[in-house]
């Protein structure tokens, strides 16, 4: 399917479920399909856009672009060793199937990112995270193609610069790199991460703890605070969890007694989702978007909304938490238009 596509549908390349078209459109299947891709993209003057798994995304109705997704799909084996296992896995590997993989060959490490959408290609650039993990605890290497002289480049942990969320991808080498495959440092010896409360209230008792029971653990929380995309198009959280001063929390903690908090590098963390539920977000919905039941973050789609639905929505969040707090709440999701 490595044929350039034009005025091709990404219905079913978005989890909000939108209804978007793409001006031109590439399944690359191999590291050169990139290549070819990007060259096309130079020929009509045109920017490129690589499209994962449409997880972290919201698609504007039409991209006047040419839309790459990096379908390239294997895991290797890199190294072994008696306590831990180097394994690299391709761009293109949908992100609950490696973590399912790793589980079944009892490599622990991935576990707690278990039902997170999306691809293995996504991972170092958001720094996804759930649970006590993040993926630069075992992320050591990332292979991509540098988009401006097509030469293929490597970057080490260091080099990757991860934060909350954060990565050098979302910054300095935006849009000047794609990544074609990463490479996890798995443990063959267990250090089970389970400080996070509900995990930690299934093991009170920490014994006969395997990755696969963090696994199921972790689906059977997702899946009670958070829809399928199947069911109900959304992109996971919608916000980022705002850091403060420790100044401004404490005059929120004199106004609100109950706003939970946590101390990080760069002043105090507090949950974007007490905030919209307090401010009365959870379960609000304008006609065919709303903020979901159960958890106020998720902003979903109830069927037919559109691109402007999601954005104006979301929108109308910011200005009111910063109304009520005085917090500018900063989007995860990516807007692409």
């Amino acid at each position: 399917m490595n044929t350039i596509r034009e005025n091709y549908s990404l219905n079913n390349y978005n989890t909000f479920g939108l209804a978007c078209k793409a001006r031109y459109f590439l399944y690359a299947e191999h590291e050169q399909d990139i290549i070819k891709g990007i060259r096309f993209a130079r020929e009509k003057n045109l920017p490129v856009f690589f499209l994962g798994g449409g997880s972290n995304v919201l698609l504007s109705d039409y991209l006047n672009k040419v839309v790459i997704y990096p379908g390239i799909n294997y895991i290797n084996i890199v190294k072994e060793t008696t306590k831990h296992i180097l394994i690299e896995s391709s761009a293109g590997v949908n992100w609950d199937d490696f973590v399912a993989y790793c589980v079944k060959q009892n490599w622990q490490g991935p576990e707690n990112l278990s039902l997170i959408p999306g691809n293995v290609g996504a991972s170092p650039i958001q720094n996804i995270g759930a649970y006590g993990v993040e993926a630069k605890d075992f992320i050591v290497k990332v292979r991509g193609i540098q988009l401006d002289d097509l030469s293929v480049c490597e970057f080490n942990h260091n080099d990757c610069r991860f934060g909350y969320r954060d990565s050098v991808f979302k910054n300095e080498l935006k849009d000047k790199v794609v990544i074609t495959s990463v490479c996890f440092q798995l443990n063959k010896i267990a250090d089970y991460k389970i400080s996070y409360k509900p995990i930690n209230e299934l093991f009170e008792q920490k014994k006969d703890i395997t990755t696969a029971k963090i696994r199921d653990a972790v689906i059977s929380i997702r899946k009670s605070k958070l829809p399928d995309p199947q069911d109900l198009g959304n992109a996971g959280s919608f916000f980022k969890n705002p850091v403060i001063t420790k100044t401004q929390y404490r005059f929120l903690k004199d106004m609100y007694p109950d706003i939970p908090h946590y101390d990080v590098a760069n002043g105090i963390k507090v949950p974007a989702a007490w905030l919209l539920e307090k401010a009365g977000w959870k379960g609000y919905r304008d006609n065919h978007v709303g903020c979901h039941t159960r958890q106020p973050l998720v902003l979903v789609n109830y069927g037919n909304a559109t691109f402007q639905d999601i954005f104006i929505f979301s929108e109308k969040i910011i200005k009111d938490i910063n109304y009520c707090f005085n917090i500018r709440l900063e989007r995860e999701v990516n807007i692409i238009e």
